[in-house]
Parts: structure tokens; sequence; C-alpha cells
């Protein structure tokens, strides 16, 4: 993609130290005000490492170690709700955990170095979201995992599929994950510094590491660890309890009913599940709300209401799994929901993205100057100390250019021979756009902090699909192209807001995005390893009651279908139902914008679409961890906002990693020694007579 031309000007050129740089001891009255509150004279003191000095080896070894445990982590988010909210802070204070750890104690033993730096905390955060950003974007709770015979079975279309395979699944990732960081590089100087875009989780993040190192922030870190490792302890424990209690094939995974609603053979419960209730404690009240209010919608109204029409609506001896019966109800209003608050979201952000970039390139005409070069005296004095040094270590345009094009043409070449239903020349028009596409989704991301990667992928199922037509492996063929295109898009505002964070704690651009390229290897071949754990020791794994039903493979196969196929096998008014829960999500997110700060108590229709066909049972998981904060904030919210993401880390983090020795134990065919239900006043009653007798 073209560079604006004054940014190359500027890029090139060699920034000059101001004054105040060289001798903070003469400073301007500007400054005056400034002193108690610049981060960066805080840090003056402090030398900034050479980009390659930030790349440390046991950087790379904790991240390769976290890396595993955050990609089981998204892994079970995956293949349980959908819902993976961002561990950017987690990764950073983990990761501040590790390394700090290992410094105190050669700092003791007199063999330390190396001091840790805020630039080698960024490394190490950058490298795991990358690592576990492939977790996400590499499909296997979506697109990947739709291909294949189990969920091609559910979606009563078994004429087009491709079972998972660690060769081919680690050889696509390794062809289409590396694209979307070459798209966006040469536009990181325009993004960061002339557009100036917040990006507000690279933001926090940024200030999070910042104040993991300064003198004060030191210490509340030790207090956030400890705190982090007692919840992470309390969490795996109750992992183990839960598993040695309860988690038997004879017994299900635990179902602890709560609420006392129940119609017909649909019932509220929750699992105590810990990952949830830190989930909750990460995510908007409101995303947790709406996903309560979905499950009271559609498990507590709808279900039971279309259930009555059985016979007429659809057969009555038709299987749950089959989609002429209730759940092809459950899959496609779940989809039109989806699709509704995709395309509403999609439109909003790409007309904010548009009118934002027409406002600043209209600006930059009326000041006829270098953003950088000649305003750097308005600058203050952080920013004058950020931009010098994002700028000292380029990265050249014709690296990232020559790269995207070499990696592209190795996978027009490569795709087809892994899907042959994905023709040459549908990648190529795919890699035309994407450039377009990944940095309308990075500038997106800058200002509303929303990734649309989903939303580009879905685009991609149709087109492509459509394209191809079901004669010629249409389903397959487009979500492949969805994997193409999510992966691309996803990548470079993940990229951006790592530069973001870079930008804000003096780390070089060089080693966030070498890191980003290490961290991207590292999920390539971890993501699918951890992926193949959860196959091989799960046989239920993606049916709808089973522990692990992965909701949006299901979801993205029907998608594909719809696109090939159209509304010929849907249930008889499940079309007209469509149409109104697609409506109603784009007249809900209307009325949310245009009642402003008022619209924050109306749900998002996107989090009410995913109980729709999983059910309600995680939702009280989360509303729980949202009350907790609730009343911590309530309570002492200078503690709940210093604490709060640390216990929602520990929690997360705790039961994720107990996912891996429980998938040992169920791949060694071992069950849990004591199998615990809760029953009913009737059915203990029918127990009862039963042993009697």
């Amino acid at each position: 993609m073209a560079q604006n031309g004054s940014g190359d000007k500027v890029e090139k050129g060699v920034v000059e130290e101001d004054e105040d740089l060289q001798n903070p001891n003469q400073k301007d009255l500007r400054h005056d005000k400034e002193d108690d509150l610049s981060v960066e004279r805080m840090f003056l003191s402090r030398e900034v490492p050479p980009w390659r000095n930030q790349l440390t080896i046991r950087a790379l070894v904790v991240s390769f170690f976290l890396s595993i445990l955050f990609s089981f982590i998204v892994m079970k988010l995956n293949l349980t709700t959908g819902i993976v909210p961002s561990l950017n802070v987690s990764a950073g204070l983990l990761g501040f955990f590790f390394v700090k750890t290992w410094t105190k104690f050669l700092d003791k033993s007199h063999m330390l170095r190396q001091p840790f730096t805020r630039q080698e905390n960024t490394v190490i955060q950058t490298c795991v979201v990358a690592s576990s950003g492939i977790a996400f974007s590499g499909g296997f709770g979506s697109y990947l995992f739709g291909m294949s015979e189990r969920i091609a079975k559910i979606s009563s279309d078994k004429s087009d599929f491709k079972n998972p395979s660690l060769g081919w699944i680690i050889g696509f990732l390794f062809v289409v994950s590396f694209l979307g960081l070459f798209s966006v590089v040469p536009l990181r100087k325009i993004m960061i510094i002339d557009f100036k875009l917040t990006y507000p989780s690279g933001t926090a993040t940024a200030h999070l590491i910042n104040s993991f190192h300064t003198p004060e922030g030191a210490k509340l870190a030790k207090k956030q660890v400890r705190t982090l490792g007692k919840f992470f302890t309390l969490s795996f424990l109750w992992g183990f309890f839960q598993w040695f209690y309860n988690a038997s094939d004879d017994c299900g995974f635990p179902a602890f009913p709560t609420l006392g609603l129940k119609a017909y053979k649909y019932k509220f419960y929750f699992d105590f599940s810990t990952i949830y209730v830190g989930v909750g404690m990460i995510c908007p009240y409101i995303i947790n709300v709406s996903v309560l209010l979905g499950g009271i919608l559609s498990w507590g109204i709808m279900w039971p209401l279309i259930e009555r029409k059985k016979g007429q609506w659809y057969p009555a001896d038709s299987p749950d799994s089959d989609l002429s019966g209730l759940q092809g109800y459950k899959v496609f209003i779940a989809i039109a929901m989806i699709l509704g608050d995709g395309l509403y979201n999609f439109i909003k952000v790409l007309c904010y993205t548009l009118i934002g970039m027409y406002n600043q390139v209209r600006e930059r005409q009326k000041e006829n100057v270098l953003p950088v070069a000649d305003q750097n005296s308005q600058l203050s004095y952080n920013d004058q100390r950020r931009t010098q040094y994002f700028l000292k270590d380029q990265i050249p345009s014709y690296y990232a250019i020559g790269g995207y094009v070499a990696i592209a043409a190795v996978s027009v070449g490569t795709l087809p021979h892994i899907f042959h239903q994905l023709k040459w020349y549908y990648v190529l028009v795919i890699y035309i756009l994407a450039p377009i596409l990944g940095f309308c989704n990075a500038y997106g991301a800058g200002l509303t902090d929303w990734s649309l990667a989903s939303t580009y992928g879905k685009l991609a199922i149709f087109t492509i699909g459509a394209w191809a037509g079901a004669a010629h492996g249409g389903v397959l063929a487009g979500l492949a192209a969805c994997g193409v295109m999510m992966n691309i898009v996803s990548t470079a505002s993940d990229l951006m807001q790592d530069f973001k964070t870079g930008y804000l704690t003096l780390s070089s651009p060089r080693s966030m995005f070498v890191s980003q390229i290490i961290g991207t290897a590292m999920g390539c071949v971890v993501s699918p390893c951890v992926f193949w754990i959860f196959y091989k020791a799960f046989d239920d794994l993606g049916m709808s009651d089973s522990q692990y039903p992965a909701p949006y493979a299901t979801v993205y196969r029907n998608m594909a279908k719809l696109g090939v196929e159209g509304f010929s096998s849907l249930p008889k008014e499940c079309l007209l139902l469509c149409y109104v829960f697609f409506g109603s999500a784009v007249v809900i997110n209307l009325i949310k914008d245009l009642m402003g700060k008022r619209g924050r108590f109306i749900p998002l229709p996107m989090a009410m679409a995913i109980p729709f066909y999983i059910g309600p049972y995680f939702a009280i998981d989360m509303c729980v961890g949202s009350l907790i904060l609730y009343v911590w904030e309530r309570m002492n919210k200078a503690k709940a906002d210093a604490f709060a993401p640390a216990v929602a880390s520990g929690l997360i983090c705790g039961d994720g990693i107990w996912t891996l020795p429980a998938s040992i134990l169920a791949l060694a065919g071992v069950k849990a020694p004591i199998c615990m239900k809760f029953l009913s006043r009737k059915a203990n009653a029918r127990v009862d007579a039963f042993l009697k007798s």
C-alpha cells in the first residue's frame, strides 16, 4: 500500500534530540505543571536499552510458557462460549511476575547482568498476545473446526468436509498468519504519531506496564502479583475439585440448578466455573447482562413456545442435532442476530474511519507543515521523548512490502493444495483487497477499540462461497477464505495496538515487530497442538450437549451453507424469525447509539445471540463476576481498580491451566473417582424407591 509522502520524508530523516531531552535540568516553563505527572521524567534516570537488548532470551522463554497457558485459556473459551476477553493485562502482569521473580533470584546470587525493564515487559506481552491470538483467529472454535465431518453431520451437510490434522493446520497458519503484520507496518507512524489514534487496549496495557516499573508502582505490582498467585491457586484447586467429584462420563459436567426457572426440558443452571467468573469481572457489565437476557429470552421463553409447535413447524421425531428441527431455530436465529449486529457495527466503524481520516487529512492540509518535525516544540515532554524513540529504529517500507508480496505469492501457490476448493484466483483477490481492509480494521480499532476481524471473515464466507457455488465446494471454499481474511485483518489491528503500547513504553518498533513475528510463529505451532489435545481427549467435542460445544463452529458452517444453498433447508417460519431478529439487532444498536450515554443500559445483540444456541449456563457465572466487581467498587473503588484485574487474571489462568491435566486424564481414560449430582426432590424420591425395591 502506498505510504503518505510527508510521512516518508520525516521517517527517513534523522530526528534530533530536543535541548530538553539532552539536559533535563533546563526546563521550559510549559513543563512546570507537567513535572509531577510526567511519566518519562520519572524514567529519565533509566537507560533505554537498544532494540536487540529488549529481545532477551529470558523474555522469549517466559513468552513461550505463557503462550501455552494462554492458548489453553483462549481455546477453552473458544470451545465453550466463544467469548474471549482481552488478555493483554493478564499477559503483562504474569510476564512481570515471572521475570521479576527470576531477576530477583539472580540479583541475590550476584549473577544478574541485565535488569528487567519495561521494554522487556512489553516484548513479553506482545509475544504472548500474538501467540495466543492465533488460538482465536486460527478458527479452532469457528471456521476451521467448522470444516470437520463432525460439525458437517450436525449441520446435515456431509457432502463437503475436511477433518483436522496437525500437518495441514500448522501449514495453513504459517502461510496466512504473517501477511497482516507486513500489510500495516509502513503505516505505523501515520497511525500512531500523525493521526494520534488512541488504541484504548494498547494504551491501558502501556499504563499498566509503566506503573509496574516506576518506584511507586513496584510496591503495588508486588501486591497485585501476590493476589494473582492466590486466586490462581484457588482456581486451579477448584478445577481439580470439580473433576474429582463431578466430571466423569457417567455424571456429565457439573450442573447446579439455580433460580428455579424451568420450562419443559430447559433449565437455568451454572457450573461454578471460575474462568467465567473471571471473564465476567473483565467484561463490561452490559455484556454479562446481555448474555443473561439472551438466555432468559431464548431458553426461558422462545424454545418452549416453539417446542409446542412440534409436528406443525418441524417433524416431531426430528433429532435435536438436525437443523430441520429445533436446532435449526437455535442456530439460524443466532446467526441472524450476529449478522445484524456485525453489519451495523461494520458500517458504523467504517463511517467513523472515513470521517476521521477526512478530518485529519484536512487538518494536515490546513497546517501545511510536517506534523512531527515542525511541531516538536508544541509537544509535551512525554510526547517528545516517545516520538524520538519511536522513530529511532526504522523498519524499511520496502522490507514490509517485499515481505507481503513474497508471502502472498507463496500463499497463492500453496493454499489451493491444502483446500482444492479454494482456487488460486480467489486467494489472489483476497490478498489484493486485504491490505485495504487490514488498514480499515486497524484504524477502526484505534478509534473504537473494536476489531471487526470476524465480520470481515463473514463477508469472505458469503462472497467466496457464492462465487464458488455449492457444486464446486462453496462451503469449504467460503470457510477457508474466512480464515485467510480473518487472520490478515486480525493481526493487522493487533500489531498496531502493540505499536501503541511500545510507543508509550519507549519500546523499539523493531523489537515489537520481531516479537510479534516470533509470537505468531509460536502460535502457529502451539495453538494447533493445544487444539489437538482437546480434539483427541473429548470425543463429543462440538456436540451441543458436550462440555465443549464449540458453538461458533456450527454457526460458521451454517453461514457458509446459507451462502451457497439459500434458505430452502430452514424449518417453517424460521426465515421470518431470522428477519425479525436481524432487524431487531440493527434497531437495538441504532437506538443505543442515538441515546448516547443513556444507551449504555441497552443490551448488546451480539452478546445476547450466544446463549440462543448453547444455553445460558455460563451467563450466571459471568454475572456473579460482575456482581463481585460491582460490590467491591462500591465498598472501595481504588482497591477494586488496583486488584480486580489481578483477581480476574488469577481465576482465568488457574482454570485455564487445569484444562491441561484434565485433558491428559481424559486421553488416558482416567475417570473421576466420585460422582456427585444434584437431583430434584421428585427425582430423588424415584431413586430412593428404586434402591429400596
